[in-house]
């Protein structure tokens, strides 16, 4: 799909004082590594309480967002008291963890989320002096967006939808924190991103791949979702990480580069904080996402989020690796 009339990367607004660069709080071009630093959305929740750079820019997306998208936010903002809860004093026992991860999975499913996986706690989540949480196990979930509403992105129509679909997230996860709670396990819900970065869980949990555009891409659902996490102790048998070809496209692929309005989409993987991996420039991103209530351009020109076109695309790139490395053997 095509953006449908993108505005174009002019702003109503200005600092009076420009904040140090996202792109060098984020550790562009570091070799050390060393934990993220929040930068943009973030409560602190999680044990930090440094000032945020870009606090203002952040301030001014709340204030920009539409009745709609407001309306969405508090009432997330109100389901967030559920987020943890009394654990049943039966514990139900785990001999099998294998089972009882798929039994977590298909829960999940049911409650709504379109792609499931477990992991363990990854360093990369964490935020830099945020308390780590108590728990070994990770429920990694992304819960897809309404492809017909999003493609009105970058207008108020898709980002309402966003705001739906975090809700809708954050519903699942607390629904299945209760659920493993119920099974006398301690579970909790985590889907707002502030406390914890979801995408390297769900990268460890095997739920895709991270794309050019600096989200994940999986199988079935391209970027077309929202992340969130169900952090317990239940013994779950955890997934490996998943390679479905998304590098062998992203690599020649220039689809979300040349649409992204703020030209915030590298060509190129870049080193962060001691990885080299795919970057999109803050500096450029940001303005233009609060701006436009939170944009999603690059995710939905994305041809992996093309309903029904993530695995065959997978199959084809995949093969064609295998041929290529057949010849040179």
């Amino acid at each position: 799909m095509r953006p449908k009339n993108p505005l174009p990367a002019v702003y109503p607004f200005a600092y009076q004082s420009r904040p140090r660069s996202g792109n060098e709080v984020n550790g562009l071009g570091k070799s050390e590594k060393r934990l993220a630093t929040p930068v943009f959305h973030s409560t602190g929740r999680g044990g930090g309480r440094q000032p945020l750079d870009w606090a203002a820019l952040d301030t001014l997306f709340n204030v920009l967002s539409s009745p709609g998208c407001f309306w969405q936010v508090l009432r997330s903002l109100w389901q967030r008291r559920l987020y943890a809860g009394p654990v049943a004093s039966d514990r139900v026992p785990v001999d099998d963890p294998v089972a009882m991860a798929t039994r977590i999975k298909a829960k999940a499913k049911q409650l709504g989320a379109g792609v499931v996986g477990v992991t363990t706690m990854v360093d990369d989540a964490l935020y830099e002096s945020y308390q780590r949480p108590p728990y070994e196990y990770v429920v990694s979930m992304g819960t897809p967006m309404d492809r017909r509403e999003m493609e009105y992105v970058p207008q108020p129509r898709a980002a309402l939808e966003v705001m739906r679909t975090y809700r809708r997230n954050s519903r699942i996860a607390i629904d299945l924190a209760a659920h493993i709670r119920s099974l006398g396990w301690r579970a909790q819900a985590y889907a707002d991103g502030e406390d914890l970065i979801q995408i390297p869980l769900a990268l460890s949990a095997g739920l895709g791949q991270l794309g050019k555009h600096g989200s994940v891409i999986s199988k079935d659902h391209g970027s077309n979702f929202r992340l969130a996490a169900v952090l317990t102790d239940l013994p779950l048998a955890v997934d490996a990480p998943v390679d479905i070809g998304v590098d062998d496209l992203c690599t020649s692929c220039r689809r979300c580069t040349l649409d992204c309005p703020p030209g915030a989409i590298l060509d190129d993987r870049q080193m962060v904080r001691g990885v080299e991996k795919w970057y999109v420039d803050f500096d450029k991103c940001v303005p233009y996402f609060a701006m436009t209530e939170g944009c999603g351009i690059c995710i939905e020109v994305c041809p992996w989020s093309e309903p029904g076109r993530g695995a065959v695309l997978s199959e084809t790139l995949l093969a064609k690796r295998r041929e290529g490395s057949d010849v040179t053997q």
